[in-house]
C-alpha cells in the first residue's frame, strides 16, 4: 500500500484527498499546521464580523476523517528531503512518503517597504492572520489598506463592522482597473466611499512608520503625505508559498513549475493549487491563479491520476465572483480592462442602483468572449453552453434573460438594456 502524503488542507489538498479515498485504499495523510480541520477561507472575514464562529467554518464534521481514513498531523514541514522521499517537521519529527503532493496555498505580498515587519502591520490570507487581526484591532482607531485587490475591499468591510475609519490605498484610478472597465472600477470605487472608505486612487505606499515601541503609527505616501494609523493591511496580492522549497532542486518559478498532469520536476511530487505555476497555462488563463475552484478542480484532476488514470488539467471556461460589500460580481470568460484588437465592450448601467453589465465580443466574427455583472446573478451553465458553443453576439443578446436569475428584473429593465447594447452594435 502506497503512502501518499497531502501538505496542505485547503480546498485543493483535501479534494485531493476525498477523491483519491474514493477510488483507492492507499493511506493517506494531510498535513498543515495552521488548523487542525479543513474550513472555508472565503468565510474566514464572516468570523470577524460576527456572522459566524470558527466550528462553522467547517464544512465536515471531526469524525468525517477518522471515518475515511483520512490521517491528520498538524505541524509545520521545514525541509524536504526530496532523495530519501522524507518530510522534517520544524519540531524536529520526519515522515516518510511514496508520493507527495505539494498543495501549500498562497502567502501575501510583500515588496520590500520600509516598516512592513512592523507590529501592527499584516496581510489576510490565512487563520492565523485573522487571529493577529483580531489582537491589533483591539484599540485600533484608524487603519490603512495598501491594494486595490479583493482581499483588500473585504478587509475593509471588515474595519468598518467594528467603525475603524479605513484609507484605502489604491495606485489605479478606479478600483482594480487593472481588471475591471474603467466604468464597472468607478461605480465600485464610489459604492466603496459611500460605506465610508477614504479610498485614495492614484496613490501608493512608500513606508511604513514606527512609534517607539515599534509599532505603526503612520503610513507616508508616495506623494509625501503622512496619515496616522494603529493597523497597515497588506493586500497587495498574493504569492505561493513555496519559500521552504527554495533550497531544493524541485523547480520553481514564481510557484512550483507543473505540466498538464500537475506533476513537477521530480518523480512521485505533485502540485496543486495556489502554490502552482503552470509551465503551458491553458487558454488565455494566467500562469500562476490564485482561485478557490481552479484549486478543487486540479485535486479532482490529481486524484484521477493518482489512482490510476493519467488525467490532464482542464479547468474549463474562466470564471469567478466576489462581492464588493453590498454589489455581487460575477465573470465568465473574458472581459479585459480594455478590449483587445478587434474586440469590442458593451456597457450597461443602471442609472440609480448598483447594478451593470459588460459583455466582450469579436467585431469581426461577432462571436461572444464573456461577461462582468455586478448586482445581477447569471447562470454559469447557460453562459458556459454559449462560450463551449462560441454563440454570436447577437444570440446572446437576445437570450440574455435565459441566463438571469432574476426574471423580474431582467423583465424591467429587458428593453433599456437591449436599446443600450444595439447602439453600442450599430457604432461598431
Amino acid at each position: 500500500m502506497k503512502h501518499i502524503v497531502i501538505i496542505g488542507n485547503g480546498i485543493a489538498g483535501i479534494t485531493a484527498a476525498r477523491h483519491i479515498r474514493k477510488a483507492s485504499d492507499q493511506r493517506i495523510t494531510v498535513i498543515s499546521g495552521e488548523s487542525d480541520y479543513f474550513f472555508s477561507r472565503t468565510a474566514l472575514m464572516y468570523v470577524y464580523m460576527g456572522h459566524m464562529k470558527w466550528d462553522h467554518l467547517k464544512p465536515y464534521e471531526d469524525w468525517f476523517w477518522e471515518k475515511n481514513r483520512i490521517e491528520l498531523k498538524k505541524a509545520w514541514v521545514e525541509k524536504v528531503d526530496f532523495d530519501n522521499k522524507k518530510l522534517l517537521f520544524s519540531e524536529g519529527e520526519s515522515m516518510n512518503y511514496d508520493q507527495l503532493v505539494l498543495a501549500t496555498g498562497s502567502v501575501y505580498n510583500k515588496f520590500g517597504w520600509e516598516g512592513e515587519d512592523l507590529k501592527g502591520v499584516q496581510g489576510l490570507v490565512s487563520k492565523q492572520d485573522l487571529i493577529e487581526l483580531e489582537e491589533n484591532t483591539a484599540y485600533t482607531k484608524k487603519a490603512v489598506i495598501v491594494g486595490g485587490g479583493l482581499i483588500g475591499v473585504e478587509l475593509a468591510e471588515m474595519l468598518r463592522t467594528r467603525k475603524i475609519e479605513v484609507t484605502f490605498l489604491v495606485r489605479e484610478k478606479a478600483f482594480w482597473n487593472n481588471v475591471l472597465p474603467l466604468p464597472e472600477a468607478r461605480m465600485i470605487s464610489e459604492h466603496i466611499a459611500s460605506h465610508g472608505v477614504d479610498l485614495r486612487h492614484t496613490t501608493e505606499l512608500d513606508k511604513i512608520l514606527a512609534d517607539e515601541n515599534g509599532r505603526v503609527k503612520a503610513v507616508r505616501t508616495s506623494a509625501g503625505e503622512e496619515i496616522e494609523c494603529q493597523l497597515v493591511g497588506l493586500c497587495a496580492g498574493v504569492r505561493p508559498n513555496i519559500d521552504f522549497l527554495k533550497a531544493t532542486e524541485l523547480e520553481t518559478d514564481r510557484g512550483i513549475l507543473v505540466n498538464e498532469f500537475l506533476e513537477t520536476s521530480i518523480p512521485d511530487v505533485y502540485a496543486i493549487g495556489d502554490c502552482v505555476q503552470h509551465r503551458d497555462p491553458v487558454g488565455l488563463r494566467k500562469p500562476v491563479e490564485a482561485v478557490w475552484y481552479t484549486g478543487r478542480i486540479m485535486g479532482e484532476t490529481l486524484a484521477q491520476t493518482l489512482t490510476g488514470k493519467r488525467t490532464a488539467y482542464q479547468p474549463g471556461n474562466w470564471f469567478n465572483s466576489a462581492k464588493f460589500f453590498d454589489i455581487e460580481y460575477q465573470t465568465y470568460g473574458w472581459v479585459w480592462p480594455k478590449p483587445l484588437k478587434n474586440e469590442q465592450h458593451f456597457h450597461w448601467q443602471h442609472e440609480k442602483e448598483p447594478k451593470a453589465v459588460t459583455i466582450a465580443f469579436d467585431m469581426e466574427s461577432r462571436k461572444f468572449l464573456g461577461i462582468n455583472t455586478f448586482g445581477i446573478r447569471m447562470r454559469q451553465e447557460v453562459i458556459d453552453t454559449w462560450l463551449d458553443k462560441e454563440m454570436k453576439i447577437d444570440h446572446v443578446l437576445v437570450n440574455l434573460r435565459e441566463a438571469n436569475f432574476d426574471p423580474e428584473f431582467y423583465d424591467r429593465h429587458e428593453k433599456e438594456i437591449f436599446r443600450s447594447f444595439k447602439n453600442n452594435l450599430q457604432q461598431a
